[in-house]
């Protein structure tokens, strides 16, 4: 790769999320000197050195800085993007505005700091400096957010500040939101002045999370991390046929699980994978598309998913372990697409891998050795939690530190075999001559740098006896904790264990640039982010004053006319045209604020019922899915500046990759079980081999290409194989009534008859409040203990009067379970009555997985149909 092109990425690089201003050495050390003190106080504000602190020396503010952690992290943030992003192509110098900006920008923030206790004593009776405070933060942060993101958030987040501002004033608006507007005073107060808006829930997380996970993995790529997964991922899959282009995808998924950007993600692996790409033959967009889908993917990668997972225990309100576990079987099966695709590329090209010194590593060795390497993992857990078991009658409460002394242990031990091996250094992929490493001593090489992934993923995944599941913020400063372990002494110790003394203090300057550039890449990683969490808040904040998402909701309630698939397909489009240009975790508030309560609310009034988590992951992956979408395409125009090519055709090339990302999510909206929600252990192994083989097969119909290139015929039945095995209950409803329905008197005797925990469907029928027309909405109900019918209903806040045949319904209490289903859109004092027209029951029928057989003997007479035309081997 050429200088230009290496400048080109970098530069798309900086303009996009780490700020392009090289404005003179005075400019370079003060944001160098912010992005070291930003990193710092969160280290700080996360450790439990503030209450420390305040207790020896009885100074409070010690402590109190952490309640306050929000409005300096803006400050900073906004600080950061004036100084490092300019806005009017002045690169190389920061005129008198950006000062101006700047020093507006920390004064609005850290004023609700210093007069935090004044504040606190007029709440809602805001003075005129506190307008006048927040109105200038508002337009500073509206700069800020321009500096660093362009347009895109900018004009949604004006348009609901219109929305704010002059919604009271149409008539239309007025009716379908009951809003009636709000003056300047009042709005500025909602934003700025409260937890409403600017500094409610996306940037509260960004505070306490997002920061700390965006910075361990700075940490990690500083380090030398991100290449060892690049060289890993080379020695083992390189030498396959198309081998490159797998090794892209695998270190992108690595890479990706800890990245919060998609667009450093291409850059970072791309660099390296690209080149090799295109010499064994790839042309320049798809070598790009192949390293763009690899990393959106890597954003919807547990368990980070590009901080979006933190924002999902927020707005779901499930325990983070339940959003990763949800997350985790769709990722996994579109990886492992997304290499078949590549395979079937390489296969139709006739191309090859790159030559491999030593023992030739084949499909079936590969598969034996993620086994191995699973099976290791889950054995050292194993073991861990039973050393600490055992030691815990004899050290209750304190067994972390026996076992804080055996990871000490390993990173001795796996420094010093590492030492053994020549370091893990970053090649140049244009070189004449490219082999793949040999996987040994590349692995070993550099294996210590899996120990804070591993302490990371400990501390959010397994629970002992004497010590819960850390919380996501805890387990993120822990995990940094280690890694600048690993940072600062990895090099000297492998000087030391190489008998290199004359080397030691060289390593050890090194590793200490090493430990200081991840604090500085940490902090500029974060610019970008902390300004779009906080304009994100914007338009949460909009939405809680205006109900402006119930807008969206009848206009594609509309357009939808009550069909569940144009719905869906409506969102699908507007989460990727509001996901363009937008980072992932601005990405994933944007569409779940607008879009989640949509099909929420307008699928319920259409039947259809599923979980939150399966919501929010839908619009989630269309969102991402904006990255390579052209025009817009940020991760596009990435890649096509290394890899030479178009970034249009790039972008849409990559989308055609990314059609098998975009089948998964209408599939888990139908068939939960993608999720794992209410799957046993067995029933997830038998989902995840079924739900594999009907995305591979998908994936061969989106290339034309099975075994060997496909008939059109023969691509109609391998997507009819792809429906039954993704919806075989679709089958099983034409051949059976999923539910039984009953009315009136009958309709309480069902509910009666559920066993607690069964579950039903209750069709309600009510006026709405605005315009009297009927209309009907669905809820989930389950039996939550024994009673009668009306108690059991009682019970979750539904009082039921029985009228003869109809079952008429009283308004709910607000705080009650389905007040915000029912409670602010229906009208229950009208001439109609709210009612429960019918209970629906979930009849016993014989299991849907029966239709897995026709699918996969359908499957067995294609592959027996196309193994004679196959011109050559598979591997």
């Amino acid at each position: 790769m050429t200088d230009a092109a290496n400048k080109s990425a970098e530069d798309m690089v900086a303009e996009a999320d780490t700020g392009a201003r090289n404005a003179g050495p005075f400019a370079k050390k003060l944001i160098f000197a912010l992005c070291i003190t930003w990193s710092l106080f969160h280290l700080y504000i996360a450790s439990k050195v503030p209450g420390v602190l305040a207790q020896v020396t009885g100074v409070s503010e010690f402590a109190n800085i952490v309640a306050q952690a929000r409005y300096i992290h803006l400050a900073f943030a906004i600080s950061l993007a004036t100084l490092a992003f300019p806005v009017f192509g002045h690169r190389d110098r920061i005129p008198i505005y950006d000062w101006v900006l700047m020093v507006l920008g920390i004064a609005s923030c850290l004023y609700l700091v210093v007069f935090r206790f004044e504040i606190a004593d007029r709440p809602g009776l805001w003075t005129t400096t506190d307008i006048v405070m927040s109105g200038i933060g508002m337009c500073v942060l509206m700069v800020a957010v321009f500096r660093s993101l362009g347009l895109p958030l900018v004009i949604i987040a004006s348009a609901f500040l219109a929305l704010a501002f002059f919604g009271g004033y149409s008539e239309w608006v007025g009716s379908v939101t009951n809003y009636g507007g709000a003056s300047f005073a009042k709005a500025m107060g909602h934003y700025w002045m409260q937890t409403e808006g600017v500094f409610g829930v996306a940037l509260g997380v960004s505070t306490t999370m997002i920061f700390l996970f965006v910075l361990f993995g700075a940490l990690l790529e500083k380090a030398g991390g991100g290449n060892w997964f690049i060289k890993v991922a080379i020695a083992l899959l390189g030498a396959l046929r198309g081998g490159p282009a797998k090794a892209a995808v695998l270190s992108s998924m690595m890479t990706g699980m800890i990245s919060g950007s998609s667009i450093a993600n291409t850059v970072t692996t791309g660099t390296f994978t690209i080149p090799l790409m295109k010499r064994i033959g790839f042309a320049p967009e798809k070598a790009g598309a192949v390293e763009v889908a690899s990393s959106t993917n890597g954003q919807l990668t547990p368990p980070v998913m590009g901080a979006a997972a933190f924002l999902m225990v927020e707005y779901v309100n499930i325990p983070y372990i339940e959003v990763i576990k949800h997350a985790f079987l769709p990722a996994v099966i579109s990886y492992i697409a997304l290499l078949y695709i590549v395979h079937l590329e390489s296969l139709k090209m006739n191309l090859q891998g790159l030559k491999k010194p030593g023992r030739h590593i084949g499909v079936i060795l590969i598969l034996v050795l993620f086994l191995t390497g699973f099976l290791a993992m889950a054995a050292i857990t194993f073991l861990v939690v039973g050393f600490r078991a055992m030691l815990e009658p004899m050290m209750p409460g304190a067994t972390v530190y026996p076992a804080l002394v055996l990871l000490l242990v390993a990173y001795l031990a796996l420094v010093y075999v590492a030492s053994k091996f020549p370091d893990v250094v970053v090649d140049d992929p244009n070189s004449q001559v490219v082999e793949a490493p040999r996987l040994t001593p590349t692995f070993l090489g550099g294996a210590y740098y899996a120990l804070p992934i591993f302490v990371l993923v400990w501390n959010l995944m397994v629970r002992t006896e004497d010590l819960d599941r850390l919380s996501p913020a805890l387990s993120a400063f822990w995990a940094t904790i280690v890694m600048i372990i690993v940072a600062l002494t990895h090099r000297p110790l492998k000087a030391m264990f190489r008998g290199g003394a004359d080397n030691f203090s060289t390593q050890t300057l090194t590793s200490w640039r090493d430990f200081v550039a991840g604090l500085e890449s940490g902090a500029r990683n974060m610019i970008g982010i902390g300004v779009a969490t906080g304009a994100a808040g914007i338009i949460v904040g909009t939405i809680s004053l205006t109900g402006a998402h119930q807008i969206i909701g009848q206009v594609i309630e509309t357009i939808a006319g009550g069909n569940l698939m144009i719905l869906l397909v409506l969102v699908a489009i507007l989460s990727l045209i509001l996901g363009m240009g937008l980072p992932t975790t601005a990405n994933y508030i944007v569409v779940s604020s607008l879009m989640a309560p949509v099909i929420v609310s307008v699928g319920a009034q259409s039947g259809l019922i599923v979980p939150l988590i399966a919501v929010h992951l839908f619009v989630f992956y269309f969102g991402i899915l904006a990255d390579d979408t052209p025009p817009v395409g940020l991760a596009a125009y990435a890649a096509a500046a290394i890899s030479r090519g178009d970034p249009i055709k790039t972008g849409i090339v990559g989308f055609s990759y990314d059609i098998r990302t975009a089948l998964l999510p209408f599939m888990f909206i139908f068939n939960t079980d993608l999720l794992l929600i209410d799957v046993g252990p067995a029933k997830a192994v038998l989902v995840f081999f079924v739900s594999l083989i009907a995305m591979l097969v998908f994936a061969a119909v989106t290339q034309g290409y099975f075994i060997a290139k496909s008939r059109k015929w023969e691509s109609v039945v391998m997507m009819l194989v792809v429906f039954m095995l993704f919806r075989p209950d679709f089958f099983l409803d034409q051949w059976q009534e999923k539910y039984r329905e009953t009315t009136g008197p009958a309709a309480l005797a069902a509910l009666e008859d559920l066993p607690v925990g069964g579950s039903a469907r209750l069709r309600v029928s009510a006026p709405d409040f605005d315009t009297g027309v009927v209309g009907t909405i669905t809820l989930a109900y389950t039996a939550e203990a024994e009673g009668t019918a009306l108690e059991r209903l009682d019970a979750v806040g539904l009082t039921v009067i029985e009228d003869g045949d109809i079952l008429t319904l009283e308004e709910p209490f607000p705080g009650t379970k389905y007040f915000d289903q029912l409670g602010n859109d229906y009208d229950f004092y009208g001439d109609a009555p709210a009612q429960i027209e019918a209970v629906a029951v979930e009849n016993e029928r014989m299991p849907k997985e029966i239709f897995f057989i026709p699918a996969l003997l359908l499957l067995l007479i294609i592959v027996a149909i196309q193994r004679p035309r196959a011109t050559q081997p598979a591997f």
